[in-house]
């Protein structure tokens, strides 16, 4: 906004400039032409009435003095020729010719008829070369007995002429950088209140709690917009605390209740016949996935009320204890999971919000499991990504420092039924279930890691796995590469991705 008031501002007074300074420069100029015209044709008249009177009082002889001291006072070039035509005084010596073009002049010989005349010689582009003024003599006698020829150069008069317009342009000029001065302070005072909502709107958007902003300064407009502005944050963040609260103490408040249904079907379970049997245990499994989901809803609304900033990670070492965990329980259920180490060396520590990395992995490895056949594999591998433009081989010459990798991937793949692509593109919506998924799920899961995911700078996706069921993939920003972005300048940089090359370790 600045800019284009400030570009405003200067284009009015550039045009005002203009519309002043240019009527300005060609009327002086044309005075000055003027000027010189006039000069010259009194000069012409003047030696004309001298040369009539030396001529009547015989005494041809003072003109030759009079041509030369009129020719060095103006700085032209005075000739004086009798009625004939001839020669009789000249301020320069001329040649045979030149003497006999002088009488085939335009303006002497209309001098010699009786008529004072004025030529200017113009070259082809328009600029004056040379001004030449004829004058008859004697005219007023009622008999012509010469002319005066008076040749001025005007190179003194379009130098005038030029100084005038650079004096103009220099003038333009200051008052533009006056204007853009005063110009610039204004703008800013009247941008201040909008740079003041685009910062409030810029923390609204971001998450953070939006500063009010003051609307005491600006335009009127501006003050109103301000103020609305104000009162729609305000509703805004009274909105989210209300259902961030109310999320948070529904899920907190429905924990005793549950345990409490639990623990009274559990004591109903040896007074319930044989055949209502299955009708209890199905109550009972409704209740541990309303717990799994309470649980889910706590830690979205803990999600969103924390505020901490993402810190580094061990990303290597956290993927390792899950394993250690979740081993046993995927060979109870026949199913492998595997962890790639990477054949290039450990990818180094990533960026998170704590606790994140683990929820994460608990998440997708509680997915993975539920809808595992046996004697399937679960595997998790973690890739170091760089950016498109240092995966070229020929890129291979730059030092370490250039060759952080950028992100962290963590891919978890299954052998499961897999999803559809509209399926995948809903997965992460919360409370969504795929047609025909197994009995235990909440709906939360895949919603919670999206969330944590983008919290901690990254993103989770979807992808259709080689063996036929889903690589998850969560893609964390590199703690290396963050380190290295602030000590350089924020230069992009990342390592290749490399293939794993050691064997996996099996549960």
């Amino acid at each position: 906004m600045t800019r284009r008031l400030l570009l405003s501002y200067l284009s009015l007074a550039a045009l005002v400039l203009l519309g002043l300074e240019i009527p300005l420069g060609i009327v002086y100029s044309r005075a000055e032409r003027e000027r010189i015209v006039n000069s010259a044709n009194e000069e012409a008249e003047s030696v004309a009435a001298y040369a009539a009177l030396s001529l009547a009082s015989g005494r041809p002889d003072e003109l030759a003095a009079r041509a030369a001291h009129c020719a060095r006072r103006i700085g032209g070039q005075v000739f004086i020729v009798d009625a004939s035509g001839q020669l009789i005084a000249a301020s320069h010596q001329l040649t045979g010719p030149e003497q006999q073009e002088l009488t085939t002049r335009p303006e002497v010989t209309a001098a010699l008829d009786g008529t004072a005349t004025t030529h200017v010689r113009t070259s082809t582009i328009g600029g004056v070369r040379y001004l030449s003024v004829a004058s008859p003599v004697g005219h007023g006698t009622g008999q012509v007995k010469g002319a005066v020829r008076i040749t001025l150069p005007t190179q003194m008069v379009q130098y005038r002429v030029h100084q005038v317009w650079l004096l103009l342009a220099a003038v333009g000029l200051a008052v533009l950088a006056a204007v853009a001065v005063v110009a610039f302070a204004c703008a800013r005072w009247a941008g201040r209140p909008i740079r003041e909502l685009e910062r409030a709107t810029h923390e609204l958007a971001d998450g953070g709690a939006a500063t009010p902003v003051a609307v005491t300064s600006g335009p009127p407009e501006v003050r109103s917009l301000a103020a609305a502005f104000n009162r729609t944050a305000a509703r805004l963040a009274h909105l989210l605390a209300s259902q961030r609260a109310f999320a948070g103490e529904a899920s907190h408040q429905l924990k005793t209740p549950l345990a409490a249904l639990r623990l009274r079907l559990e004591n109903l379970e040896p007074d319930i016949a044989q055949h209502a049997r299955g009708s209890l245990t199905a109550a009972m499994t409704e209740t541990d996935r309303l717990a799994r989901m309470v649980e889910g809803l706590l830690a979205m609304a803990r999600l969103e009320e924390d505020a901490a900033p993402p810190g580094p990670v061990d990303l290597a070492g956290i993927c390792a204890e899950r394993h250690g965990t979740w081993a046993p329980l995927f060979e109870q259920q026949g199913v492998s999971l595997v962890l790639f180490t990477g054949g290039s060396g450990p990818v180094g520590p990533a960026l998170a919000l704590p606790g994140a990395v683990e929820q994460i992995i608990d998440n997708l490895l509680s997915n993975a499991l539920r809808v595992s056949p046996a004697n399937s594999t679960v595997a998790m591998e973690l890739r170091s990504v760089a950016p498109p433009h240092l995966r070229r081989p020929h890129l291979n010459h730059l030092n370490h420092r250039e060759t952080r990798a950028t992100w962290i991937d963590l891919h978890i793949t299954d052998e499961g039924p897999g999803m559809t692509a509209e399926q995948r593109g809903r997965a992460f919506d919360r409370f969504w279930r795929a047609p025909g998924a197994p009995k235990g799920g909440t709906g939360l899961g895949l919603a919670l890691v999206q969330r944590l995911a983008l919290a901690s700078g990254g993103e989770a996706t979807l992808r259709a796995a080689a063996t036929g069921g889903l690589d998850a993939v969560v893609r964390l920003p590199s703690a290396q590469h963050a380190v290295q972005g602030q000590a350089f300048g924020g230069r992009d940089s990342g390592a290749g991705v490399r293939r794993r090359e050691t064997p996996a370790l099996r549960a």
